[in-house]
């Protein structure tokens, strides 16, 4: 299940869905562990695997390479520059470099028609719910979701 609160935004003063993240994030060892037990490999080799993962995927974009993961999507490098650019492309040069991020795509599967299909990482059964929402008075009027549709505790 999924969490959204009502937002007033300043650009058009109107009220919007926002999604929200509750608790706190879930760590390496969580993921490792949840691995381990959809696949044959054990908690302590997918944990030393995720550690590794960053400094991998760092050593490939700094040659210059995209990293694409199948199943999760593409990582790869942008420069940030200074300035309002020059006015010739023999101007140019590194020196302008300020920083670089690291960009993210999804995996998106397209059909012949270049529908998107299914995208990585956006489950097809997610269930918005309201935070802190009381729920519904009688089973009728609740949502038709797993686990029952309690409404999180804000304390947690």
């Amino acid at each position: 299940m999924a969490f959204f609160k009502k937002v007033k935004q300043i650009i058009d003063g109107k009220w919007h869905p926002q999604s929200i993240t509750v608790g706190k994030p879930v760590t390496t060892d969580e993921v490792a562990k949840q691995l381990a037990i959809e696949s044959t490999v054990s908690p302590a080799d997918t944990f030393a695997v995720l550690k590794s993962l960053g400094g991998v995927l760092s050593g490939f974009m700094a040659n210059g390479r995209t990293v694409k993961l199948d199943g999760l999507g593409t990582f790869y490098y942008t420069a940030v520059s200074t300035g309002n650019g020059m006015d010739s492309a023999d101007e140019v040069t590194a020196r302008q470099i300020t920083g670089v991020r690291v960009r993210f795509l999804p995996e998106t599967r397209r059909t012949a028609n270049n529908q998107v299909t299914t995208r990585s990482l956006i489950n097809d059964d997610i269930f918005w719910e309201e935070w802190g929402r009381k729920p519904a008075d009688t089973e009728d009027d609740r949502p038709d979701i797993i686990g029952g549709g309690e409404t999180p505790d804000p304390a947690i």
